[in-house]
């Protein structure tokens, strides 16, 4: 488990009770999203704007980095479809969806997506949104729109093409088959499947891991390797190079350059900035 000062657990700091998402920002550099809308934590506008406005919180004031994860034993099951079914509500719903997963997708320090137990439809989009993704062991993925007539509409034609490539992704949405844990680690879906309960300290001690390195080179890598994939190959090492040289800058670049020669590699306590 990840520890604090003096080897402490970490603790909470701030808690922000939204009516639907639960946050908690934790003093090893943590932010703690979790999603609560009984029963199920079906995605409705209501959450969709509490889901974009953490984002926008996490992309003015970066964390170390995000953990997602849904209350009970149900990540998300997706979509409330009584806002679908409404031709008045379908194009607020479909603009929720929008603009929530573009922001979350936009957080520039690492997302975690601690799936527990179902993560369906616009639930396994919100998961897709994330840089990393830790299931446990019975958790699952799927996409079923298909099976109601109607396909994806929160980014898995896109966003799941890129995880899995074509072939795959049109075999997954266009069957609408629900894929296991042991099967999503095959795929590339999950990074790591571990025991139920200890999903959510797995996903902590990752996220901790990462809020204690080198934050800004961290957030440096992300956004190279993220908008990269829209640029052409020489746009993209351009940019890298752009951010390279940028990140020198920091302290904890000369921090880590200055432990490498007096002490080694891998032996550095960076501050972030």
């Amino acid at each position: 488990m990840a520890t604090g000062p003096a080897g402490y657990p970490p603790a909470v700091t701030e808690v922000t009770e939204r009516p639907l998402l639960r946050v908690e920002r934790r003093d090893d550099g943590v932010v703690l999203a979790t999603l609560d809308r009984p029963k199920v934590n079906a995605l409705d506008a209501a959450l969709l704007h509490e889901i974009e406005a953490l984002a926008l919180d996490c992309a003015d004031d970066p964390p170390g980095a995000v953990v997602v994860t849904g209350a009970g034993r149900m990540f998300a099951a997706g979509a409330e479809l009584a806002g679908f079914a409404d031709p008045d509500l379908r194009p607020i719903q479909a603009d929720a969806f929008r603009s929530a997963f573009a922001a979350f997708e936009g957080i520039p320090c690492p997302t975690i997506a601690a799936v527990n137990g179902l993560a369906l439809g616009g639930g396994a989009e919100l998961a897709w949104c994330c840089d990393l993704r830790i299931l446990g062991e019975r958790s699952v993925f799927g996409q079923p729109e298909v099976l109601l007539g109607i396909i994806p509409g929160g980014g898995a034609t896109q966003r799941l093409t890129r995880l899995v490539g074509r072939s795959t992704a049109k075999r997954l949405i266009w069957g609408g088959a629900q894929v296991d844990a042991s099967e999503a680690l095959r795929l590339g879906l999950a990074d790591e499947v571990v025991p139920d309960d200890g999903l959510l300290e797995r996903a902590l001690a990752l996220a901790a891991d990462y809020a204690a390195g080198p934050r800004v080179a961290i957030r440096a890598a992300k956004r190279a390797i993220d908008e990269g994939l829209r640029l052409s190959l020489d746009a993209g090492v351009d940019l890298e190079l752009d951010l390279f040289m940028e990140v020198f800058e920091t302290d904890d670049a000369r921090h880590g350059v200055e432990s490498f020669f007096e002490h080694g590699p891998g032996r550095a306590t960076f501050r972030g900035c």
